[in-house]
């Protein structure tokens, strides 16, 4: 089912908004598999600060874009939007919007998206933004965001290989500031214990370790997890997958601080749907926690969900258990296994905890009217039924009229980190128009 580049392949996705658009440009037999596709979108943002915080301030915002797309072993993605400032901020703030170049990381948002090596490489590179991003068992960094911090652009960066049974994927947040980083291995029993199966991956057994640095757009705490999982593929026919899971981690150096988890999967694929579903059951004590790198972790590495005032590594988590589960499903009505964007896109998680508290980050993307339409709406809802609880949404538009004209609006709400490890709350808002070569 190549599960284990499903990750991968979905990250490269989001940053690739028109690689089928530009494929289409060339006819079917061309010889040359290289394609383009340039871009440019010019809108207005508006920064508002919510309450009485904050300075309002509007800019114009260019966003230039060149795709270069080199088959299954190359692909690149370049542009950053670059802020001109209209009215607001600061005295003396300046014709740019400071906060998005004030750092090396920063320079990180000019890579959208790089792949070198394709799904069968014994190695390969991917690097660009981070969005929902799960590191292979996903029970320490699971739908992880590298960009939620409004002034933080980094670019991550993903290194995988496989060499006979062991196959390792290894992760950065910010592959230019080396802050949040990672690893997990993971071992093909089967092929261990009686040579090359048919199938690999149906039985294997998996270490991982994350660790923070706390250095990067501002100062947390060091923190460094590890986990230990075991996967079973119960059963399976062509196109489905059934498999049991358990696992237990802890934090090095800390006496107590442990949790587990058991569960079961699916895995579902076919030319109009692929779907991936999970269910688990887990329990934590000691203050650790599974996804404890998760959807929100840019922020809550500042200020923690709930009342006390504490970044998450020196906040406590009270004992209990929860029960989680996960849903990745797309669908297309045309059946185009190579399309990357699908008339459905659902991607919804929620973990619902003994002690009252209940965390969901979700996301639901539609194309209609041939393709011509698309909308995209997201949550993220952190602390649920508890003081302090977070709340993110936003909103994304484009409405393609005009053959390579298209309109665009996004909207939504942020959360600013301050000096003092506060968090402000304000919204954004944009409206534009751009041009591509895609049609």
């Amino acid at each position: 089912m190549g599960g284990r580049w499903g990750v991968v392949l979905c990250l490269l996705f989001w940053a690739w908004p028109d690689r089928v658009a530009a494929q289409e440009l060339e006819p079917p037999n061309a010889a040359e598999d290289w394609h383009f596709l340039t871009r440019l979108d010019v809108s207005t943002l508006a920064l508002l600060p919510g309450g009485d915080s904050g300075t309002r301030e509007g800019f114009i915002q260019f966003g230039p874009t060149l795709m270069l797309d080199g088959g299954a072993g190359f692909g690149v993605n370049l542009g950053a939007p670059v802020r001109l400032r209209l009215w607001g901020g600061v005295r003396n703030a300046g014709a740019f919007r400071q906060e998005d170049w004030d750092s090396l990381s920063d320079w990180g948002q000019l890579i959208r998206a790089l792949k070198l090596g394709s799904n069968e490489a014994p190695l390969s590179l991917w690097m660009g933004a981070l969005e929902r991003y799960s590191l292979l068992s996903g029970h320490l960094v699971r739908r992880y965001s590298n960009r939620i911090n409004p002034d933080y652009h980094p670019a991550g960066g993903l290194l995988t290989g496989t060499l006979g049974p062991l196959y390792v994927e290894a992760f950065a947040s910010d592959v230019l500031g080396a802050r949040l980083f990672g690893a997990e291995a993971e071992v093909d029993l089967e092929h261990v214990l009686f040579g090359r199966p048919v199938q690999a991956g149906r039985y294997t057994l998996a270490v991982s370790a994350v660790h923070e640095s706390g250095k990067g757009e501002g100062t947390s705490p060091k923190v460094t997890l590890a986990h230990l999982d075991g996967t079973a593929m119960v059963w399976t026919r062509p196109g489905f997958e059934l498999h049991l899971l358990a696992g237990w981690g802890g934090q090095p150096g800390t006496g107590g601080a442990w949790g587990a988890v058991a569960g079961i999967g699916a895995d579902v694929e076919s030319p109009a749907l692929n779907a991936r579903l999970r269910l688990e059951a887990r329990r934590q004590h000691g203050g650790f926690r599974q996804d404890a790198f998760g959807p929100d972790y840019e922020l809550a590495r500042f200020r923690a969900v709930g009342a006390s005032s504490q970044p998450l590594a020196k906040a406590s988590f009270p004992d209990g258990g929860s029960v989680y589960a996960e849903a990745d499903v797309s669908w297309d009505a045309e059946q185009l296994v190579g399309r990357v964007h699908r008339h459905l896109t659902f991607s919804w998680a929620v973990e619902v905890f003994t002690w009252g508290r209940v965390d969901t980050d979700g996301r639901l993307a539609l194309q209609l009217f041939d393709r011509n339409l698309e909308l995209a709406a997201s949550v993220l809802g952190m602390g649920l039924g508890q003081p302090g609880a977070r709340v993110l949404v936003s909103g994304d538009l484009r409405w393609r009229f005009a053959g390579r004209l298209y309109a665009l609006g996004q909207g939504g709400t942020l959360l600013f980190p301050e000096a003092d490890g506060a968090l402000r709350p304000g919204a954004y808002a944009s409206l534009g128009v751009g041009v591509d070569n895609a049609r």
